[in-house]
């Protein structure tokens, strides 16, 4: 139940976190009256600023909740993340300017960025080590399952707007999409009720002294979270400051006529299905280091082979996008992984959230910067180019990282 409560509570972030992608730009278009060849670069900052906000609200929400994890109880705390997530990214569907939207994303990313560090904090001390590979990797999976839904769910809305908007007095398909996104609050029901406490915790909070946010800054916790947090940040930032923009590049490439960005955004998906599966069990053949350093260079190589190129939107398109989102999403498999490794049971949901989410800021730094590129040049593929160059300095930070695989979790 644990497992299953972690990878739903992911899955729907994962379903939350598409949906900016798929239904900002229609949104920002309405709602600025943007038309014509320019409306894309008149758009371009506000959705920048919109997934910068969402970025900084999800690294405030990973170390409020990663707190209250280690306070309260990793369960407890899941329970306020989902539910803040899910209605906050449903109001969003009744927004009549561009700033209520960046406010509600805000709001409803704090949960968001919460629930990554508690399901994984959970998992992480309830399963046997042997098991935590796979487990990783289903968790980097999860979020892109739920991108993958928000494809079928947009699809579904155009197919049925007409009656879908008639009973919605007239909702444009963007509207319906932002309010489906409220359905995942029915999740914590489930969680309060079935899923068990971690006894590590437990023990934990019992025998320690309260944690706070200042321990995992203690002298001999400090290099392992600025490492930790620099590793998330290449991989945030190469993914929202580049690949995210991938949906909004078909819709301003085809019109969007047949849902092409929706269909770009599941074959994506899938590929960051499998690909996270795949590179937290080969984490744990080889090691961990090697892993993270041969995402850096799979992901510089596809996504300069992808932006460079600029295939028109069709198979070879599809295929790159895929492998793109894929090997690139593979941080996220990762992540969950050797994260919790570098933290104690006592402070480990603070340190893993703050870790992974304070990535959300840098990220959030690299999309005014993509957002300053669009403006400028009005091509999405020529600012993917640029940003993707990220993935060098992983190179570099993951040299300075202690190696943990055969190691057990600090207590």
């Amino acid at each position: 139940m644990a497992l299953v409560a972690a990878f739903l509570g992911w899955m729907f972030d994962g379903l939350e976190m598409g949906l900016f992608p798929l239904a900002g730009r229609p949104a920002l278009k309405q709602l600025m009256h943007a038309a014509g060849p320019d409306a894309d670069k008149i758009i371009g900052p506000w959705f920048a600023g919109i997934i910068a906000a969402f970025l900084i609200g999800a690294a405030a929400g990973g170390v409020l909740f990663g707190w209250l994890g280690d306070r309260v109880g990793r369960v407890k705390a899941m329970v306020w993340s989902v539910a803040t997530y899910s209605i906050f990214s449903g109001v969003c569907g009744f927004a009549t300017a561009p700033w209520q939207i960046g406010v509600l994303r805000f709001i409803a990313s704090l949960g968001m960025g919460g629930e990554w560090a508690l399901g994984v904090s959970l998992i992480s001390e309830i399963w046997p080590a042997k098991s935590r590979p796979l487990l990783s990797g289903l968790i980097g999976a999860a979020a892109n399952v739920g991108f993958f839904l928000v494809g079928v769910v947009q699809i579904l809305l155009s197919r049925y707007e007409k009656n879908l908007s008639h009973a919605f007095n007239e909702a444009p398909t963007w509207r319906l999409l932002f309010i489906a996104g409220a359905v995942p609050a029915l999740l914590t029901f489930v969680i309060r009720v079935f899923v068990p406490e971690s006894e590590k915790w437990k023990a934990a909070a019992s025998s320690g002294p309260k944690p706070s946010v200042a321990d995992i800054f203690a002298p001999s916790i400090r290099k392992s979270t600025l490492l930790g947090a620099s590793l998330a940040g290449v991989a945030l930032l190469g993914t929202w400051a580049s690949v995210q923009w991938i949906p909004p590049w078909v819709s301003q490439m085809t019109g969007n006529k047949n849902n092409e960005a929706a269909w770009t955004q599941m074959f994506a998906a899938l590929g960051a299905v499998v690909l996270p599966l795949v590179v937290a069990l080969l984490a744990e053949k080889f090691n961990r280091r090697l892993a993270y350093g041969a995402l850096c260079v799979g992901s510089i190589v596809i996504c300069e082979v992808l932006f460079l190129t600029k295939p028109p939107f069709g198979f070879t398109f599809l295929l790159l996008a895929t492998l793109a989102n894929g090997i690139t999403g593979s941080f996220y498999g990762w992540l969950p992984l050797y994260l919790p490794e570098l933290f104690p049971t006592r402070i480990r949901a603070t340190g893993s959230g703050f870790c992974f989410n304070i990535g959300r800021v840098m990220a959030a730094a690299g999309n005014f910067a993509s957002g300053s590129l669009m403006a400028i040049f009005g091509d999405y593929a020529r600012m993917g180019s640029i940003v993707c160059l990220i993935y060098l300095l992983g190179l570099l930070v993951i040299s300075y990282c202690p190696e943990t695989k055969g190691k057990p979790l600090p207590e």
